[in-house]
């Protein structure tokens, strides 16, 4: 970018154009305002590398928690096997629970045989 020169002959430069007539004043006022819109072209750059920096730790963070929900998914399917397990060894009193929880069970599993064989 170029600024703004002061000719003897009371001519101006800018940008590789002639301009007349402008008084020193103007001539600041103008060059004020390019060195505001250079510098808020550097904060752009500035919050676009910023931008880009968390949009990368977004993705991060979230590969780290599409992990821990896979981990619940297995530890609450863990749970769920043990509970199972448990109802196979039932005391003597829990012996009508265990039967009940066998045939839910056993319904669930013809459910994913009756889907498999879609």
């Amino acid at each position: 970018m170029k600024m703004f020169f002061y000719l003897e002959n009371q001519y101006y430069i800018c940008n590789n154009y002639l301009i007349s007539s402008m008084d020193v004043d103007q001539v600041q006022l103008i060059n004020d305002l390019k060195a505001n819109i250079n510098l808020l072209v550097a904060r752009l750059e500035k919050e676009k590398a910023e931008n880009t920096r968390l949009r990368r730790t977004n993705m991060e963070l979230q590969k780290d928690m599409d992990m821990l929900d896979s981990k619940i998914k297995d530890i609450e399917q863990n749970y769920a096997n043990l509970k199972i397990a448990k109802s196979f060894v039932a005391e003597s009193g829990n012996v009508h629970e265990a039967k009940i929880r066998v045939n839910r069970i056993v319904r669930e599993i013809d459910k994913c045989i009756a889907l498999l064989n879609r």
